[in-house]
């Protein structure tokens, strides 16, 4: 992949072959195994198409193993950049949180397999796995950030608010590889409800209450059914907005 513009590289032109050949070595890796995944890729296959001896592949690279966790700190790195411009120009501590939505929703409409990175490697290679730790630091090291945001934002639990969010970035991701094209933005509107419960001054949800007649059995004998609930009157901001959201 040519940088982070999502072209598979092959083998390297011209202009590429005057890179330094570590640069070769991770922008071929880069592509190859943000489109086919981690294992289905071959030592082989990427020192043919970055244009280097099998020497120089492992005076940069001792392993494959070595260029999995070079290949996941540059994306780590592209993803935090990108991110983080967003945030600098969020008007608000809401849309700071919401920013991330706005670059997936960019990285998907241009199909960049890179998105699903640490998502593909921790379920290639599980858990226990050394490249499944690393992604599962990379994905740790996100959380954090979002935390950091949620408690800037004054949300409650802040720590329970970034793995809650970061639900809805792994499933916005998994949605975008089934062909939603509206992933990140139906995300985005579920967000914004996760926020309104994280409020310190969020009300509690209205209770339903039920009247009834008699005693449970004699309506149970008597064949008759509960009467609807009667809530109370006004729906909170985060049932409105969840209402939004669907579809």
């Amino acid at each position: 992949m040519d940088g982070m513009n999502g072209r598979d590289n092959g083998r390297a032109p011209e202009a590429a072959a005057r890179k330094p050949a570590r640069e070769r070595i991770l922008e071929t890796a880069y592509g190859l195994f943000a489109k086919r995944g981690v294992r289905d890729v071959g030592i082989d296959e990427i020192i043919a198409r970055s244009g280097v001896a099998k020497a120089t592949f492992y005076r940069h690279f001792p392993s494959k193993e070595a260029l999995v966790l070079a290949y996941m700190e540059r994306w780590y790195q592209a993803r935090h950049d990108a991110i983080e411009e967003a945030i600098a120009h969020a008007h608000n501590p809401d849309d700071a949180l919401l920013a991330a939505f706005t670059v997936l929703d960019e990285w998907f409409s241009r199909g960049a397999a890179e998105v699903n990175t640490f998502l593909h490697v921790m379920i290639e290679f599980g858990a226990e796995h050394p490249l499944g730790q690393a992604a599962m630091a990379h994905l740790a090291a996100i959380r954090e950030r979002l935390a950091a945001l949620a408690e800037a934002a004054g949300l409650n639990d802040p720590e329970g608010f970034a793995w809650s969010f970061h639900i809805l970035t792994k499933g916005a991701m998994v949605a975008s590889i089934e062909g939603d094209q509206r992933a990140a933005l139906r995300a985005r509107n579920l967000a914004r409800v996760l926020i309104d419960l994280h409020r310190p001054d969020r009300r509690p949800a209205a209770r339903p209450v039920v009247k009834t007649t008699g005693s449970a059995s004699a309506q149970h004998k008597a064949g008759s059914r509960e009467p609807a609930p009667v809530r109370e009157l006004g729906e909170s901001a985060s049932v409105r907005r969840l209402d939004n959201a669907r579809g």
